[in-house]
């Protein structure tokens, strides 16, 4: 925002160091993941050949798809990093949310495969398992493993928000779970191979089963996640943190409408507000300023603000026919208004350009006052003063001598005012088109200042009859003993 009515958009200051090294970081902890996915596959293939259990092999799947969302996630978090380009205005982050979706997906399809294999065993006994304590042992270290990588990754997922690093730590942290849950089974058919308990041996299928169970459950809350993500639904409570806090912005009448979309780690937030409409541009300004700094205080965001005019609810007459005039791009003062005869009566002046005619000024205050009717009360008189916008007002050469020149005539005064002994610092600038003057008077101290009074208003009128083009003058007077 720059103005009323204009965009604009925000990036909050992040240094560049720090993005690539929160960019570094987020990489290896993908390249450590990636790592401890094949040393875990590699583990797991190993006792699922040589137990031939179901509840091994559903882990062993599992962990095959982890390895490939593992890769996944690596590439994702290298490519969501990218800045934004010609091609990809809002940046890669969505790359990040398409990740997990996809990892979502993967789970979902290995829990329908364990579903369907662990029937088959329970109701037909397709398989025969061969369990064994070495096989529980190595199932504990990999439990150990996918605990501390899904830590690691849950670590920094909350340091640099990144869906597809939190998607990963998910999974190992379900791995933790179904990983338990498949030591139970296969320890359940061990004792029964040990002991000669027949039915023991079904405890790997239920494993099984509960493995499937939890990868559905903790699927389906990434896949809603990630799909709202893909689908830009606002973060919850997001939305009313940011009106409130818009609404609560020094110069903003109200927050108009608040949207927000999620791409990675970072938010895009538009924001229509209102602002007085006698507000000036510097003033409307100033508060698209503090609405987006505020909105940085909530989240990380690129804020874009859309600026409307709006009459405040307790504006009053004076603002309301500024605001009128400010619409019609036109100068006025000297507002006044008072009952009259049981109406209202307004009185004003109007600047119009000094090339002006007439017929061109009169049009325009005439258009000026028939909107005052319309927007206060249509039974109101109104009389429009009209007058030059300003003279044309000379370099700084002409100024200096018309100083000189206001300095001379005043001390020229001195033979009819005998009370005036010298004029001296006369100054001379140009304000909003007019020509001010100031001056100082020395006279004897022991006047009455209501004497001096006369004098002055006396030479302030001597001195605009002599110089038209002056629109005020100012005396300051002083004892003789103190010029």
């Amino acid at each position: 925002m720059r103005g009323p009515g204009s965009l604009t958009a925000y990036n909050p200051p992040m240094a560049l160091d720090a993005l690539e090294r929160a960019s570094h970081e987020k990489r290896l902890a993908a390249l450590a993941s990636v790592g401890s996915a094949i040393l875990l596959v590699s583990l797991k293939i190993f006792i699922a050949v040589r137990t031939g259990s179901l509840g091994i092999l559903s882990e062993t799947l599992h962990s095959i798809l982890d390895l490939v969302a593992a890769v996944i996630t690596y590439l994702s978090v290298r490519v969501a990093d990218k800045p934004a380009d010609a091609d990809h205005l809002y940046g890669h982050g969505k790359v990040e949310s398409f990740s997990a979706f996809v990892e979502t997906a993967l789970l979902l399809v290995t829990a329908v495969y364990i579903i369907w294999e662990a029937f088959q065993r329970l109701l037909f006994h397709t398989a025969h398992m061969r369990p064994s304590l070495q096989a529980i042992l190595i199932l504990a270290v990999c439990m150990g493993i996918d605990f501390v990588r899904s830590r690691a990754l849950k670590r920094v997922a909350a340091k640099y928000p990144s869906e597809a690093l939190e998607a990963d730590a998910l999974h190992f942290s379900t791995d933790v779970w179904s990983t338990f849950v498949v030591i139970l089974g296969i320890t359940g058919a061990w004792l029964g191979a040990r002991y000669g308990i027949a039915w023991l041996d079904m405890l790997d299928a239920v494993a099984a089963l509960g493995v499937a169970g939890v990868i559905i459950w903790i699927g389906s809350r990434l896949g809603k996640r990630t799909a709202d993500a893909l689908l830009d639904v606002a973060p919850h409570g997001l939305r009313e943190r940011i009106e409130t806090a818009v609404d609560k912005t020094e110069g903003v009448l109200q927050s108009e409408r608040v949207r927000v979309r999620r791409s990675g780690q970072r938010y895009f937030v538009d924001v229509t507000i209102s602002v007085p409409r006698t507000a000036s541009l510097e003033q409307a300004h100033a508060a698209s300023n503090a609405v987006e700094t505020r909105i940085a205080q909530i989240v990380p965001a690129d804020v874009v603000v859309h600026v409307e005019p709006r009459a405040k609810t307790d504006e009053n007459l004076f603002e309301t026919i500024r605001a009128i005039a400010q619409r019609r791009g036109l100068a006025v003062h000297e507002l006044s208004a008072h009952q009259f005869d049981h109406r209202l009566f307004i009185e004003l002046h109007l600047e119009v350009d000094e090339g002006s005619s007439l017929r061109e000024a009169h049009r325009r205050a005439s258009e000026l006052e028939e909107d005052i009717l319309k927007e206060t009360d249509p039974r109101a008189l109104v009389n429009i003063h009209i007058e030059p916008l300003g003279v044309k007002i000379g370099g700084a050469e002409e100024m200096k001598e018309l100083s000189r020149t206001v300095q001379e005539f005043l001390n020229s005064l001195q033979s009819e005012y005998h009370e005036l002994t010298d004029c001296h610092e006369v100054h001379v600038r140009s304000v909003d088109h007019k020509i001010l003057v100031s001056c100082h008077c020395a006279m004897d101290g022991n006047l009455p200042i209501t004497e001096v009074h006369d004098i002055t208003a006396a030479l302030e009128d001597r001195v605009k009859e002599r110089f038209p083009q002056i629109f005020r003058l100012t005396i300051h007077p002083e004892p003789v003993e103190e010029s």
